[in-house]
């Protein structure tokens, strides 16, 4: 699985580039630059599985997009992203939020439709992250949990509340949608809806440790500004 994943995202990479290296000679081309904001809804896919609800966090970043005429271009970006997972205890009077600061290189590719004011566009590809802060939010002592009064400990996984997170570097598949409307010809504004699913492991993953998987999701809903530079 590792192997292949690895395989699968220098496709992506490999793929749009050679793509529009062979497009360059037939189509004029423009650079843009912009910059985004918006909330991400994210979760954590464990197993053995963790109950959980959504974590609402926030997107920051800068993005640098290379289009050809056709449809068709290549758009890299450097994001402030928070993700995470929040437990869902049922009846259970206790919460539990964990939320992950990291910073974020999609690299992707992009294909748009339309006219000159409006287009509809896909963009998927891999993205890659480093992790730099996390906090934690709980009503109750995370590494004294088993003492307390009626806390859910039978079909339950609880040593993710205070596991440190063992790997900082994250890696995974970003794919999105959205419309872009144009103020002018060098303007325009960017509404993006993105999912992205995690390929690296939050915590160990060896046979001696707790989770055979701990990868990050989040959904990512964006809106940016646009300037065409050339």
């Amino acid at each position: 699985m590792k192997h292949f994943s690895i395989r699968l995202i220098i496709l992506l990479i490999a793929a749009p580039m050679v793509a529009l290296m062979q497009a360059q000679t037939h189509y004029e081309s423009n650079f843009t630059i912009g910059a985004k904001g918006g909330v991400t809804l994210s979760m954590a896919s464990f197993s053995p599985t963790v109950q959980q609800s959504m974590l609402k966090g926030m997107i920051l970043g800068a993005t640098f997009r290379y289009v050809e005429e056709r449809n068709f271009g290549v758009i890299a970006e450097v994001n402030l992203e928070q993700r995470g997972w929040q437990e869902d205890f049922e009846e259970a009077p206790y919460n539990y939020s964990r939320t992950l600061t990291y910073i974020q290189v999609p690299l992707l590719t992009h294909i748009y439709f339309g006219s000159t004011k409006f287009h509809g566009f896909f963009n998927a590809g891999p993205e890659f992250a480093y992790m730099i802060g996390e906090s934690t939010s709980a009503n109750f002592d995370v590494h004294n949990y088993a003492e307390l009064p009626d806390f859910p400990m039978v079909n339950r996984s609880n040593e993710q509340l205070s596991m440190p997170i063992k790997n900082k570097f994250d890696y995974g598949i970003s794919v999105g949608a959205g419309a872009e409307y144009f103020l002018r010809r060098n303007h325009s504004l960017v509404l993006e809806g993105r999912f992205y699913f995690g390929l690296g492991n939050m915590f160990g993953a060896s046979k001696s440790d707790v989770f055979a998987a701990s990868r990050g999701m989040s959904v990512q809903i964006s809106l940016g500004y646009n300037f065409r530079v050339m």
